[in-house]
């Protein structure tokens, strides 16, 4: 490497964001390798990407893959309670704090349990929003000690399933999200007598901001009115059950950007509690549901993709609002529940990829002399190119740009030959190429220059699938950090957007974080010939690890869990390996059946065996080859 290729650890992590996004989990080591820091500590276990990545192919485990490092998940629960348990401290609160992670923020078996054993010492409990997950907390949440909250709509199965939560000795909480819920969960109770723990959300008017604003306000999908809340609670008192409602739970919407909102959440609430306190309902539980937000590019504001406050502002900003009215009012301060689940799983989850290939937009290398007869716009873009100085380069970007456009037009109506465009083309990207050189070297570039170094921008084609492992990214537009895990120690330099495998258009990232905000490009190495270059997508845990399709029938991929070991020399150990879907699992799914399709290619190569088309031997190879696709991972093989 030449000096000016060097980069220094503190450059790389400025140039990428690490330190903003990554909470203090990911740092960079002098090798140039991405790190995780497990306790958050620079003098503690450092577990070095590569480490990782040569050890799973040691294990002839294909990427991509998925890794989760569990102390992430350990640290992250510790985490969220310690710093309640402090705001309560601080302000003399007579609550308690109890955590609930919702299920649906990653469904992960293996993410559950470590939460839960993470959780155990703070009581940290579940919440279920549907039958499913209702099901999954039976069996796995049995800390008699613990909430597990119970939302979504219902049917009488799912009741039925709360009521043998609460036979179990459970304290299972069944939220009223609709009122016609209260019949039904007072009928089921009485026919199982058992007596519920019932909760109600109430359907506040403050409004969340950002992506998800409208799962709050008065056109929520969720939640009672205050006459509503009122009917429902006169409803309980006609069947002696009003003693059984014990909780109040509101919710702003996921990833909330901005402190206000929850201020205001919990003044409206708060003011609700109170007065349904005064009137005799003893309420005991305060849940302020999920909105606790992830910084995902840094920015540290209030946009879609970050939060302007801190975890320990969020906690003191809770506990002291709903301690305000109580006391103002004079009545108990509840228990504070939280369900926040982004915040907990996101940072302990990442996908890593391989570049698999390049595709250059300036890599012409068509002839672009004069031929005879030739168009105009030929001429003239050639004219624009050899007459580019640093003195007209504004000109003739705004020159070559006309001309490109007018040779399209002019290729549909027949008056551009193909040659004449693939001249004009490999001109025009000629052009572009040397105003990014001469840009490169100027202290202000005009507002419709910054677009050059998007024109030229390559596309890097990773092995992986948007729509599996990053839906997010297509669905809604949302920013995840994304860097290379290698080579941290040399500048990047090459502009680049992401593109996946799949045979769709919109299989693509190209929108990034950047030291600025958002940029359309991505500034990554340039891949070395026969060498891997591996990237990561980041903060996958919430949410991308469970809600990808199999579009083009790409199916989920490996996945390698990681734990913190002291006393390895590489600071870590693989506990588990799960295989990603195999293609002929993928294809179940999808109701063909891989038995029956092994039978029918074997049938068509005996036919052509008989034919004397296929030799008996090559056959036999190939019917061999096709059951072990169908028994393959689904991703490309490099």
């Amino acid at each position: 490497m030449s000096d000016n290729q060097k980069i220094s650890p503190e450059e790389i992590c400025e140039l990428y964001n690490v330190k903003r996004w990554g909470s203090g989990y990911f740092s960079v080591n002098e090798k140039g390798h991405l790190c995780v820091l497990p306790e958050r500590r620079e003098d503690g276990p450092h577990i070095d990407f590569m480490e990782v990545i040569n050890e799973i192919r040691e294990q002839n485990i294909a990427f991509p893959a998925v890794i989760r490092f569990h102390d992430i998940l350990r640290s992250q629960v510790k985490l969220i309670n310690m710093t309640f348990r402090e705001a309560i401290k601080e302000y003399d609160y007579k609550g308690q704090f109890f955590g609930v992670y919702p299920i649906k923020v990653n469904q992960m078996r293996e993410v559950v349990e470590e939460i839960l054993d993470a959780g155990e010492p703070f009581n940290h409990g579940l919440e279920a929003g549907s039958k499913s997950e209702l099901m999954a907390t039976l069996a796995y949440n049995e800390n008699p000690n613990s909430l597990t909250v119970l939302n979504g709509f219902k049917d009488q199965e799912y009741i039925k399933l709360a009521l043998l939560g609460r036979k179990l000795g459970r304290k299972f909480i069944i939220v009223v999200e609709n009122i016609s819920e209260f019949g039904l969960i007072i009928k089921i109770a009485q026919e199982m007598k058992v007596k519920p723990l019932i909760g109600i959300r109430a359907k506040l008017t403050v409004r969340g901001s950002g992506r998800w604003a409208e799962s709050s306000g008065e056109r929520a999908k969720f939640g009672l009115t205050c006459s509503e809340i009122l009917n429902g609670i006169a409803l309980l008192k006609k069947n002696n059950m009003a003693d059984c409602l014990k909780l109040l739970h509101f919710h702003t919407g996921s990833q909330v950007p901005d402190i206000r909102i929850i201020k205001d959440a919990i003044a409206e609430a708060g003011r609700i509690y109170a007065d349904l306190y005064l009137s005799g309902i003893t309420l005991e539980y305060f849940d302020i549901g999920g909105g606790l937000g992830i910084d995902y590019d840094g920015s540290r504001s209030a946009n879609n993709s970050s939060r302007n406050y801190t975890l320990q502002e969020y906690a003191l900003d809770v506990v002291s609002g709903v301690q305000q009215i109580c006391d103002e009012v004079g009545v108990p301060h509840p228990n504070i529940v939280s369900e926040s689940g982004r915040y907990i799983t996101a940072h302990h989850s990442c996908v890593i990829t391989n570049v698999v290939d390049t595709i250059h937009q300036t890599n012409s290398s068509f002839e672009t002399g004069v031929i005879a007869d030739e168009h105009i716009l030929l001429t003239n873009m050639r004219e624009s190119a050899e007459s580019l100085t640093t003195d007209n380069y504004q000109e003739i970007f705004n020159d070559a740009q006309q001309a490109k456009t007018d040779a399209i037009t002019a290729f549909k109506l027949g008056v551009v030959s193909l040659e004449e465009r693939a001249r004009i083309e490999t001109l025009y990207w000629q052009v572009i190429t040397r105003i990014s050189q001469i840009l490169a070297g100027v202290d202000f570039v005009p507002e419709e220059l910054q677009q050059v170094e998007e024109l030229k921008a390559s596309q890097y084609l990773c092995n992986f699938s948007v729509f599996q492992s990053a839906a997010d990214t297509w669905a809604i537009s949302q920013l995840l950090p994304i860097m290379p895990v290698m080579r941290l120690n040399e500048k990047p330099q090459e502009r680049c957007s992401i593109v996946d495998i799949t045979c769709d258009s919109d299989g693509k990232i190209d929108k990034f974080i950047s030291q600025s905000g958002y940029d359309k490009s991505l500034l990554l190495h340039a891949p070395i010939k026969g060498e891997d270059y591996f990237i990561g997508l980041f903060l996958t845990g919430a949410y991308q690890d469970v809600m990808g399709d199999m579009h083009n029938l790409f199916g989920r991929l490996n996945e390698v869990h990681i734990y913190c070991d002291d006393d390895d020399p590489t600071d870590f150990y693989i506990e588990e390996v799960i295989k990603g879907t195999s293609a002929e699992k993928v294809l179940a799914t999808m109701q063909y059946n891989p038995d029956m399709m092994a039978r029918q290619v074997k049938k068509e190569i005996d036919r052509q065996i008989h034919l004397g088309q296929i030799q008996p031997r090559e056959g036999v190879r190939l019917i061999d080859f096709y059951e072990e696709c169908l028994a393959g991972y689904t991703y490309l093989k490099f």
